[in-house]
């Protein structure tokens, strides 16, 4: 039976032909990729033991452990109705598979989120070999990859269960659909762009401030494209409206009412400054701290690569994110981790443009021999990469704030002992997970920091350190003493012979950190337990 020339039964419908011809050649080459970023997004995972945001656990796995489990706490932002429960319902459907196969252990119950991450995070590096290889061929993937994984911050940050971290993933995949993000859009698929539509919308309904990412991506489709009005009226608000339909149904059962969290969100944070009680930075924080310090090393690569690749869509995206988010009073370094690997892309190509073996043959002189015993320029940079980026990653996930997380797991194998009846902890809010990490249903009591409506009084978190012992006082004449007691050790210094008048004694301190970042040094974290324990 003869083949017909233009049967095209066997194409990929969303690989355009010049993407078929190069799976053609390399027809193992995605599957090889996600295996290997998947096997070391896994390793990542669960070399990360540090603490670094309060909202990898108490916006993300302590909301999905009340769903799941029935107890867990909501922090103010939730009985708000600031945010929308579809990225803590991923983590909730994935307790009840672990509950349902037994395996809720302290250690699993630990590890496990995390692990779930680094899948999604390995897909994310799969679409920005993918994304590199469509917009600069395998030469700069491969380069573009190897920046993704060496980078510290991607290291320290990909894999935790921030919303920002899925939403880094969902931008990584977005973008390689968008026709208007490729050198022509003639060779993209007609349906791509309804794929590209439909993680935008995802991706904003997760995390309301990636509108800021798709708002650039969108007017740009607007002024390439031909088609507008198909492009605005049978794309962009039918699938716009179907996914906010799908968010608020979810918001609607888990709130038990109509809420439209991304509205509530824009509100606080962009039209009351709610955000701002959080802190403020100087309009120029992320150009010259914050996303310097997320390069690291690599910031002179991406403006080598911004300037030789000449792809001014990618590099101002950047600028227009970096710009927009500067624009906030309140600034972190998690809230642009989106724009990291798309410099991680320039960085690639500017790793690829560097000669493998200094000088083309035809200007070397002297004899070739002598030549091989230099490394090239590229080999040179590569050991500078590495040498600056992987110290940097493993002493911030392994050793920097790591007190936090090791008591919660030592209280979690105590309370699997019935060793712990109650837990207080005197320190700063939200400084250490929570029920997500304990998993056993237990009264704990931490000081609240909860915006006030009236400005300029303090919070229970404030008064605490401001007069750790008048504060401990004055709630000891109320409180229902507790079996243990958490206290960094700065405090614990002052409250050592209140903690022994009360019955109190230490049973293990854990190293925290060397240096400290917004408070007096906390060095280490301190259980006290009554001795009775």
């Amino acid at each position: 039976m003869k083949r017909r020339k233009n049967d095209s039964s066997n194409k990929h419908p969303n690989l355009s032909s010049e993407e078929e011809k190069q799976e053609k050649k390399s027809p193992d080459s995605s599957k090889k990729v996600l295996a290997i970023c998947l096997g070391f997004r896994m390793l990542n995972a669960l070399l990360i033991q540090t603490y670094f945001n309060p909202d990898e656990h108490w916006q993300a796995l302590e909301v999905a452990h009340r769903i799941a489990f029935g107890y867990g706490h909501l922090t103010w932002e939730w009985k708000k109705g600031i945010r929308s429960y579809l990225h803590p319902m991923l983590f909730a459907l994935f307790y009840k598979v672990i509950a349902f196969l037994g395996l809720d252990t302290p250690w699993f119950m630990m590890k496990a989120p995390r692990l779930l991450q680094s899948i999604f995070s390995a897909v994310g590096d799969l679409y920005l070999y993918k994304l590199s290889r469509v917009l600069f061929g395998d030469g700069v993937a491969k380069w573009a990859l190897f920046s993704q994984l060496a980078n510290w911050f991607n290291f320290f940050c990909f894999n935790r269960t921030l919303s920002n971290s899925l939403e880094t993933v969902l931008t990584l995949v977005g973008l390689y659909y968008w026709p208007c993000m490729r050198s022509s859009s003639n060779k993209v698929p007609s349906d791509s762009r309804k794929w590209g539509l439909a993680v935008a919308a995802l991706a904003c309904a997760i995390r309301p401030t990636s509108a800021i990412t798709w708002v650039y991506v969108g007017l740009l489709e607007l002024y390439l494209t031909r088609a507008r009005l198909r492009f605005i009226f049978m794309e962009l608000i039918p699938i716009g409206t179907l996914v906010l339909g799908f968010m608020c149904l979810v918001d609607c059962l888990l709130y038990g009412s109509w809420v439209l969290a991304p509205l509530n969100f824009l509100k606080f944070n962009f039209l009351s400054s709610g955000g701002d009680y959080y802190g403020n930075h100087k309009w120029h924080w992320y150009f010259t701290q914050g996303f310097t310090v997320m390069l690291f090393s690599f910031l002179p690569f991406c403006l080598a690569g911004i300037i030789k690749s000449k792809n001014w869509k990618l590099s101002g995206l950047i600028v227009w994110v970096l710009g927009l988010y500067s624009i906030l009073g309140h600034k972190e370094f998690r809230f642009v981790l989106p724009v990291l690997p798309i410099s991680l892309i320039l960085s690639g190509y500017s790793l690829a443009a560097l000669e493998e073996h200094g000088a083309p043959n035809s200007e070397r002189k002297g004899p070739s021999h002598i030549h091989k015993k230099w490394p090239s320029k590229r080999q040179l940079a590569i050991c500078f990469l590495l040498a600056t980026n992987i110290p940097m990653a493993l002493y911030m996930s392994l050793v920097h704030q790591r007190g936090t997380e090791d008591v919660m797991n030592y209280l979690s194998k105590e309370a699997a002992r019935e060793k712990v009846k109650s837990i207080l902890f005197l320190m700063p809010c939200h400084a250490t997970p929570y029920y997500s990490t304990l998993h056993r249903n237990l009264p704990m009591r931490f000081l609240d920091c909860s915006p006030s409506e009236e400005k300029g009084i303090p919070d229970e978190s404030d008064r605490f350190m401001m007069n750790p012992i008048g504060f401990a006082m004055d709630f000891a004449k109320t409180w229902s003493c507790p079996s243990h007691i958490v206290l960094f050790d700065s405090e614990e210094k002052q409250l050592r012979n209140f903690l022994v008048s009360h019955s109190f004694r230490e049973v293990r301190r854990f190293f925290h950190a060397h240096f400290k970042v917004d408070r007096d040094l906390q060095a280490s974290v301190v259980v006290y337990a009554t001795s009775g324990m």
